[in-house]
């Protein structure tokens, strides 16, 4: 079983190096990692002059793992609690599958209570002052590192 802290932690470190050789290197003391154990509540905004990667572990496992940028307050706060609120969000995805049948306390019909009640989340919050393409290779990388459940 994996380590959901240890995995976003060693993940950040190979991640400065892949920025490093990138042209565009990052020191690991720019990434403000937050982490919320489950239970948890979703945050209720992204800090100004920031962007973040998000990602839920649950079920034993990389769930979800987004991005959001600077004016993305809805994708980062509630988006991915409520089913209908958007296109491709945790909510919708743990609904849509048949495994999650099987997991107690579960509820398609609500499923951002289970969100909050029983997965951990990761908000990875970056500066503004790099670019929004530094933020999607980051999330790229993670995607790829940790391969998370509902991506791809």
């Amino acid at each position: 079983m994996s380590n959901w802290r240890a995995d976003i932690t060693e993940a950040l470190a190979a991640f400065v190096k892949v920025a490093e050789l990138s042209g565009v290197p990052i020191p690991k003391d720019e990434f403000e990692v937050v982490f919320l154990e489950g239970p948890h509540k979703s945050p209720t905004s992204l800090p100004y002059g920031k962007m973040a990667i998000y990602g839920f572990w649950g079920d034993g496992t990389w769930l979800k793992i987004g991005m959001a940028g600077a004016k993305s307050q809805a994708r980062y706060t509630s988006q991915h609690y409520n089913r209908g609120s958007a296109l491709s969000t945790l909510a919708a995805s743990l609904a849509g599958d048949p495994r999650m049948s099987n997991v107690a306390g579960f509820d398609a019909a609500a499923p951002g209570a289970w969100i909050k009640s029983s997965c951990h989340r990761v908000n990875i919050l970056l500066s503004t002052k790099y670019a929004r393409s530094m933020l999607a290779m980051l999330e790229a990388f993670l995607h790829i590192r940790l391969r998370p459940r509902y991506e791809g």
